[in-house]
């Protein structure tokens, strides 16, 4: 799910609001959600619909002076197993929200030289003597796991510069606001439809973990912009390929798949018996 917005950070009533979408979209066979994001989700109503949906979350913390003092007197330990200098947890109710939360943190001496860009990606803030980072979670793993659970969002990243790039999120045709809210959707939906593509053409038995994302660039070269001749022969239409086209038996079974496509009692039938498992 996504939503155009206009840059200022969204109130939490708007975050509420965007995550029900998100929850209303899933298919019925879900059985756990993970939700991992940034500090724009750092407020009560995020931590309300996470809890009624039994959502499984991982989320950026932002610095108060509460949380600061929280960090302070909390026992830290080495964090061998990360990047950091010292990790510890413990358990904080924020200002306004209902219940307290496991909080986990890394900190970092200030005089170690950080990585280009680590600052933007890692959601850093700063004391005198530290950089943190700060978790708010429900997960019960070790804290190198959530770290690292957590950094896995960074792939967000790349599907942002997709969107952008291959599928013209970034060039907003009009001065009208609602125009642009449009174009963003139908960018959204170029983007899902290329991983339902993925989906619909995978192999019966694979797993989760063996499906490979392909870009919208890769897509439009094997599907799309390819050389063929559209022919008419005693009342029927066909498309001829040359014979070099390599991916001739993908969407052969691409084809008869959708042509497969059946609306039973309860919705579409699935065209695919096993169901994908990870």
């Amino acid at each position: 799910m996504g939503e155009l917005h206009n840059g200022d950070l969204p109130r939490g009533d708007q975050i509420a609001r965007h995550l029900e979408r998100a929850w209303a979209a899933l298919p019925p066979g879900v059985e756990t959600v993970y939700a991992r994001a940034d500090s724009g989700f750092y407020c009560w109503e995020a931590m309300e619909s996470f809890e009624k949906y039994h959502a499984q979350f991982i989320i950026s913390a932002r610095k108060t002076a509460r949380l600061v003092d929280a960090l302070k007197a909390a026992e830290w330990q080495a964090s061998p197993r990360t990047d950091a200098d010292g990790q510890c947890e413990f358990r904080y109710p924020p200002e306004g929200w209902g219940q307290a939360y496991r909080f986990v943190a890394l900190r970092y001496v200030k005089t170690k030289t950080l990585e280009a860009g680590q600052t933007e990606q890692y959601q850093l803030f700063a004391t005198a003597d530290y950089t943190y980072r700060v978790f708010v979670t429900n997960l019960k793993d070790a804290v190198e796991l959530l770290v690292w659970f957590y950094n896995q969002r960074g792939g967000a990243e790349n599907l942002i510069k997709e969107a952008n790039n291959d599928a013209g999120l970034a060039a907003y045709p009009s001065a009208r606001w609602a125009m642009n809210c449009n174009h963003f959707q139908m960018a959204m939906l170029a983007c899902n439809l290329n991983c339902w593509l993925m989906l619909f053409n995978r192999e019966k038995r694979a797993r989760a973990e063996d499906l490979k994302h392909t870009t919208l660039a890769t897509t439009r070269l094997r599907f799309l912009f390819l050389a063929a001749k559209i022919w008419r022969h005693g009342g029927r239409v066909g498309v001829s390929y040359s014979d070099h086209y390599a991916e001739q038996g993908i969407l052969q079974r691409l084809m008869q798949r959708l042509r497969a496509i059946a609306v039973g009692p309860k919705g579409y039938a699935p065209v695919l018996a096993v169901a994908l498992r990870s």
